[in-house]
């Protein structure tokens, strides 16, 4: 159980850092412990009012402790996602947070590839890191977000963007985030239009080669429900489950 837990920990410490490293492209969003909790949050603003909601991580606390602590240090605004290993129950948790008047918003599966083994999946549309100040702009556009700057297109940068393009359009998007050693899988997408033609497989087979090749030990992700038929078969393992909760206004 120690073995399993130490592994869980570290792909804890890759999900947070990686997390918030994605969420820092508009802002500073931090990585910090809180006693035995990570804390996913804003840096300081001058307005607190622009505050985006914050992200506590619980892993094997006991949920009044957890609950405690949270309720000391969190601003306004957040949500507490705690993450069960694959051999341990769930029921205890929901059961336990469910007493202190917190309610489950959503369950994500969460996995790891351990990039030993990376399917190959042939592409029916291009496949392309993102390189040139003319497909960032373009995908920019689609995801609402500013163009990242030429200086984060290159080799050093320390995020890399995939897209499928099928003629002049966009199609998919992958992103992968360097994290303590490790990468974190974020923003995956296939358009409606274009999907079941294997355009997903192909962008996480083109980013876990790329990963591997940065020397990544890992790359960590947490999926919906849909998302979860997809990564097995790109030889993610599932290793959790996250329990995403909204906390009650209850004073402790």
């Amino acid at each position: 159980m120690k073995m399993a837990n130490s592994g869980i920990e570290a792909a804890i410490e890759v999900f947070v850092h990686g997390f918030s490293a994605d969420r820092s492209s508009t802002f500073p969003y931090e990585a910090s412990r809180v006693g035995p909790l990570w804390l996913m949050r804003d840096a300081e603003r001058k307005n607190p009012r622009d505050y985006r909601g914050e992200e506590w991580v619980v892993h094997d606390v006991a949920a009044q402790e957890a609950d405690a602590i949270v309720r000391q240090h969190a601003r306004p605004g957040f949500a507490i996602s705690v993450v069960i290993a694959n051999e341990d129950p769930d029921g205890p948790t929901r059961t336990a947070y469910k007493a202190l008047g917190s309610r489950l918003l959503r369950t994500e599966g969460f996995f790891v590839h351990r990039l030993r083994r990376i399917p190959s999946s042939p592409a029916v549309v291009s496949i392309e890191r993102v390189r040139t100040a003319e497909r960032a702009a373009q995908l920019a556009k689609i995801i609402r977000r500013q163009p990242v700057p030429d200086h984060l297109l290159g080799d050093s940068a320390p995020f890399r963007q995939y897209v499928a393009v099928d003629g002049a359009d966009i199609v998919g998007r992958v992103r992968s985030l360097d994290a303590v050693g490790a990468t974190w899988c974020s923003s995956m997408y296939v358009e409606p239009s274009h999907r079941r033609r294997g355009i997903g497989q192909a962008l996480i087979s083109k980013m876990l080669h790329d990963d591997r090749a940065f020397g990544s030990r890992c790359s960590a992700l947490a999926a919906t429900h849909a998302g979860a038929l997809l990564y097995p078969r790109m030889g993610y393992e599932r290793i959790g489950t996250l329990l995403i909760f909204a906390l009650s206004s209850r004073k402790p």
